[in-house]
């Protein structure tokens, strides 16, 4: 379930991981879709809690995990938990690529600190979950983790993970509940859906394209929290008449289909992730319904357009993660063979603050939690500071545009 891996001069050799048959291509790069034509995500403006679009922020100061090629440690082992296998491995894979490319700069630089990384895979599954998260708090040698990473999990482990003393840095897990249960170790490395489904619906509102909206949603933690959060802040532009439930898993939603193309909105969102929304869209397209179709992080992966092909053309996806930057994307490709996609940055981010924090001597679970609770940095994605829930202190949203 799990393997360890110290990331260094062979780690593209090394990089094969299990569960991925293919190479994908960029978020911002796209795939090409089903019917033929090569398609992009591309951004397309970042909006703040009220809707408005803001600048982005400067990171040619951001945290570099290679230091000054200084630090001395003896060797650690961190973990990272999430699907790596699975209908929606790609979100993981992201991840812990961009995890490993942290850890590659640092022990290159840094031969008298070596870091590795265990992978457990969840497949994103909360039962599943369950299974794995014990071997991890088990292993002592392990002194933080990136993740979890789907909030399904998320909240059916937090409460062991927090009751371990194990810093739990999630790159992704976006339910807005999830910093409310009193856990101890977990910070959240992006906004919540808290953030992203009012600024989705203010700027949505804002546009005036819209007159009426219909929500779908899965019936995953994030789906539902994420639909709620979305439908309130959209008010009366979100038809209450027109919200349909589906299923994850599920790959015929004929029923769905029927429903909204007899209520004719100007908008369909969907909350939930890649493997419904591609074929949602799909037979959204085939029953000719044209309405736009949006949705959020959990789609925004160049598998939704691969996988619904000309169909995904002209949606709008929303994310708490931004485009990553040139010179990391470069990084990122030279080093794992792949594109760099949604949350890739964060999983780099999040390492290298972790790094930054062993340097500094702190190589205890207990010492890794009170570096984080005070930590304060740029970072590539965005400044990095919690406050005692363990949410960022400023989070902003991206608009994205399948092109």
């Amino acid at each position: 379930m799990a393997r360890a891996v110290v990331i260094g001069a062979a780690a593209v050799l090394a990089l094969g991981i299990a569960g991925c048959s293919s190479k994908s291509t960029d978020n911002n790069s796209g795939g090409t879709g089903g019917g033929g034509s090569s398609l992009t995500i591309a951004p397309l403006v970042q909006i703040d809690k009220d809707g408005k679009e803001v600048a982005s922020a400067d990171n040619s100061a951001a945290a570099n995990p290679a230091s000054d090629g200084k630090d001395k440690c003896a060797p650690q082992t961190i973990a990272m938990s999430g699907p790596l296998t699975g209908p929606n491995a790609n979100l993981g894979l992201n991840i812990v690529r961009g995890v490993k490319l942290a850890l590659d700069q640092h022990n290159k630089a840094n031969p008298n600190c070596q870091v590795a990384v265990k992978e457990f895979d969840t497949e994103g599954d909360p039962q599943k979950a369950t299974q794995v998260v014990p071997t991890i708090i088990n292993d002592s040698s392990i002194v933080a983790m990136i993740g979890p990473t789907f909030s399904g999990e998320t909240k059916a482990t937090g409460q062991v993970i927090s009751d371990a003393g194990l810093l739990s840095l999630t790159p992704s897990a976006t339910n807005v509940t999830l910093t409310t249960n009193g856990w101890k170790t977990f910070f959240r490395g992006l906004g919540n859906d808290g953030v992203q489904g009012p600024a989705v619906a203010k700027y949505l509102a804002g546009t005036g394209k819209y007159k009426k909206i219909c929500v779908a949603q899965d019936n995953s933690d994030y789906g539902t929290g994420l639909a709620k959060t979305l439908t309130e802040g959209l008010g009366p532009i979100a038809d209450p008449s027109c919200s349909v439930q589906l299923k994850a898993g599920d790959k015929d939603f004929s029923a769905a289909v029927s429903k909204l193309a007899s209520a004719k909105p100007d908008a369909i969102f969907y909350a939930g992730y890649y493997a419904e929304a591609s074929p949602f869209v799909q037979q959204l397209r085939s029953g000719g319904v044209t309405a736009t179709f949006i949705s959020d992080d959990g789609t925004k992966d160049v598998e939704f357009t691969k996988q619904a092909g000309d169909s995904s053309k002209g949606a709008l996806l929303s994310c708490p993660c931004g485009p990553a930057p040139d010179k990391f994307a470069t990084d990122y490709k030279a080093f794992s063979g792949y594109e760099s996609g949604t949350y890739s940055t964060e999983g780099y981010d999040l390492t290298t603050i972790v790094l930054k924090g062993i340097a500094a001597g702190k190589v205890s679970r207990p010492d890794l939690v009170e570096y984080v609770k005070t930590y304060q940095g740029q970072g590539l994605a965005r400044e990095y500071k919690w406050d005692a829930q363990g949410e960022l202190a400023n989070a902003l949203i991206w608009m994205y545009e399948v092109k």
